[in-house]
């Protein structure tokens, strides 16, 4: 995965998962592409470059240009990184009329993306689907974020990795 998603990037896939993101989501409305920073970035561009539309990343650090009140912010815990943040997004740029599509790298517990899922109703917009890259479909997140609800387009969903084997669902 660090050869073509996370830390060298395959600009072609990029575009082929964003255009795949597109078909799945064009008839409903996105007006913004979010994310977390940072590995999701680069994917959530090449998508919102389809839409014509912006992305809005959430940060994980305190921004010094504003304050508490000029954001929306939860906590999350990282899988990956195995620690705590809080995410935040100014008010300037989430707004109640916005139709959301949320794009990231990798799901594995959810905690990225309903963290996300969190700031868009924290802002009143609408959450009209969520894009993965790649699913971990043998842990609980992409199951937790289907029960709740969430429209969720996984472009890989692996159901297990032991010794040294990938199997894909």
């Amino acid at each position: 995965v660090d050869s073509f998603l996370n830390h060298r990037i395959d600009v072609d896939l990029y575009n082929a998962m964003g255009q795949a993101f597109y078909d799945r989501f064009r008839d409903v409305g996105i007006t913004t592409v979010l994310t977390v920073e940072a590995s999701g970035i680069g994917l959530a561009c090449v998508t919102a470059a389809f839409f014509h539309v912006p992305v809005l990343f959430a940060k994980k650090g305190q921004t010094s240009n504003l304050g508490a009140d000029d954001l929306y912010q939860t906590p999350i815990h990282s899988y990956t990184h195995d620690c705590d943040y809080v995410i935040r997004v100014s008010k300037r740029y989430l707004h109640a009329s916005d139709r959301v599509l949320i794009v990231d790298d990798f799901l594995a517990n959810g905690e990225a993306v309903f963290g996300l899922k969190r700031l868009v109703e924290q802002a009143g917009a609408t959450l009209c689907g969520v894009g993965i890259a790649i699913e971990k479909g043998f842990q609980d997140g992409g199951r937790m974020l289907r029960e709740n609800g969430v429209e969720l387009c996984s472009l890989a969903v692996i159901d297990s990795m032991e010794n040294g084997q990938i199997t894909f669902r």
